[in-house]
């Protein structure tokens, strides 16, 4: 697809991090930007910046999570541009699950399920339609992890589960969209190769009251600063990938219409070796061993 000024982005969880590199990305390529986050004050500020550089961007606090706030993310687009082009579901959570799998909180499932799922399904449901009605070429971006979507990461189960569900989820929109003959793509992000800084280790700062914890959490949240710290002290190199490298990752991808959003990476490609490898040989996931002995 070829990304023009004058067309226009929606991208969740813009507020930071990610999004917000993914925001200021296609402003910077012209386009005209919708954003939306459910945390109101980095919302507003994002875009405010975007406004003062000569963007056209428009923010709308949304909880993706709920599908009529999605909706409603989806009329103010098209009322105030007239057409969406590019859509970004990128929103997410961490899940602040502790302890083994059978111990973790069900509420901690159904938060990370709301949104990191959910979500992207309310937003390919909101927005999809219309695109496809308008005709013109277009392109879905799913957020993915290395995490969940290249090989699992036992000690993050449940944001590793729902960002699995994400990779499955826009594989079926690809086929679809294809059998359709649909002039719109669709890609699967994987962020990386290495560690962000985004606010999705201290997500619980934005975690709805009906989603909250059904029991007090055994262990403070660690941040990203003391996970930074812990992995250094033991003797562990700590690197990290610029958000807008993953924004440069995601236009180049629009532009040559690749599935697979996925940045080289030998770490990675070893993973996807070893797990595919496992289920070739029908073998057990010797994969997740050094999961197993770090506990």
């Amino acid at each position: 697809m070829e990304l023009r000024a004058g067309q226009v982005a929606v991208v969740t969880g813009a507020g930071s991090g990610i999004g917000r590199a993914m925001a200021e990305r296609f402003a910077a390529e012209g386009l005209r930007v919708v954003l939306a986050d459910i945390e109101e004050p980095a919302l507003d500020k994002t875009a405010a910046g975007l406004r003062e550089r000569g963007a056209r961007a428009l923010a709308v606090a949304t909880d993706v999570s709920e599908r009529s706030s999605v909706d409603a993310l989806a009329r103010a687009a098209y009322e105030a541009f007239g057409a969406v082009h590019v859509l970004c579901n990128n929103a997410g959570v961490g899940s602040g699950a502790e302890g083994r799998m059978w111990e973790h909180d069900p509420q901690d499932w159904q938060w990370a399920f709301a949104v990191n799922v959910w979500g992207v399904f309310h937003g390919i449901q909101a927005f999809l339609p219309r695109m496809l009605d308008g005709g013109e070429p277009g392109h879905v971006v799913n957020t993915s992890s290395g995490d969940g979507g290249i090989a699992p990461l036992p000690t993050a189960s449940v944001y590793a589960v729902t960002k699995s569900a994400v990779v499955t989820i826009t594989e079926s929109l690809y086929a679809h969209l294809k059998a359709e003959g649909a002039r719109v793509g669709a890609s699967v992000l994987f962020p990386g190769p290495h560690m962000l800084r985004t606010g999705l280790w201290d997500s619980h700062r934005n975690r709805q009251h009906k989603y909250a914890k059904s029991r007090p959490r055994r262990t403070p949240y660690r941040t990203l600063a003391q996970w930074e710290a812990a992995m250094r002290d033991a003797g562990h190199e700590v690197r990290f990938t610029p958000a807008e490298d993953v924004a440069e990752l995601v236009v180049g991808g629009i532009r040559e219409d690749r599935f697979w959003m996925l940045p080289p990476s030998e770490h990675s490609d070893a993973q996807i070796r070893a797990r595919s490898q496992s289920m070739l040989d029908r073998s057990n996931p010797d994969y997740l061993e050094r999961f197993i002995l770090d506990q």
